[in-house]
């Protein structure tokens, strides 16, 4: 999916040429699982996980290691119409994914090598629910002192997936976050808790920002009167 110089050794699970072709020898796939990395979970190393969503404030795995990090090459986007977490397929709501193009900061997580199985399982089973992220092993640099980049796990949209809702205007995302309600709650929480974790971070996003605002203000308690 990236064509950066920089993250060419590195591998997404998936169909295509550097859009996410499986590592040589892999076993051939059933479309359901194509979006998953076989050979992730067995490597003996820790594992570094990149959380830019959710993963941020609510990683829900055990960890040795919270460092602010930041990917380049893809940026972060409420591009993905959730039918499970945040929304249903008749009120779908709208949840985040690395897309192509531009630099993503986030949270890298490094995970004990003995936990690595258990949290690569765990994920799959919040992320891939209708497998609409391709699992991909992408370079993040780790703002430490000294910065040093590392291969991390990230799951990035899949864009030719029935979900993939590509660029939205705000007034279209106010509509399927307003409406969004699924098992992990409402969508609304999702995009505020997001914010205020790149607040804490130090960070705007200008596009998600004017949507909690939005959400939170006076624009919202119209809405909210209006319906009803």
């Amino acid at each position: 999916m990236f064509r950066s110089c920089a993250l060419r050794p590195y591998h997404c699970a998936g169909p295509n040429a550097l859009l996410g072709e499986p590592l040589p020898g892999s076993p051939k796939l059933p479309r359901r699982f194509s979006s998953m990395n076989p050979t992730i979970e067995h490597a003996a190393e820790d594992l570094w996980v990149f959380g830019y969503g959710s993963l941020m404030w609510r990683p829900g795995f055990p960890y040795l290691e919270r460092v602010e990090a930041r990917l380049i090459g893809a940026h972060r986007a409420l591009c993905i119409y959730s039918f499970v977490h945040r929304g249903t397929p008749e009120r779908p709501g709208l949840v985040l994914g690395l897309d192509h193009g531009g630099t993503c900061r986030g949270i890298a997580y490094r995970v004990a090598a003995a936990e690595r199985p258990g949290t690569v399982a765990y994920l799959r089973a919040r992320e891939q629910v209708t497998s609409v992220y391709r699992e991909c092993i992408r370079a993040v640099w780790l703002e430490s002192e000294p910065e040093r980049r590392v291969p991390a796990l990230c799951y990035v949209v899949d864009r030719g997936h029935a979900q993939y809702a590509g660029r939205l205007t705000l007034e279209q995302q106010l509509h399927h976050v307003r409406q969004g309600h699924g098992q992990s709650g409402a969508n609304r929480d999702y995009v505020i808790a997001t914010v205020a974790a790149l607040e804490q971070l130090g960070y705007r996003e200008t596009g998600l920002h004017m949507l909690a605002e939005r959400l939170k203000g006076a624009h919202e308690a119209h809405a909210s009167a209006a319906s009803g």
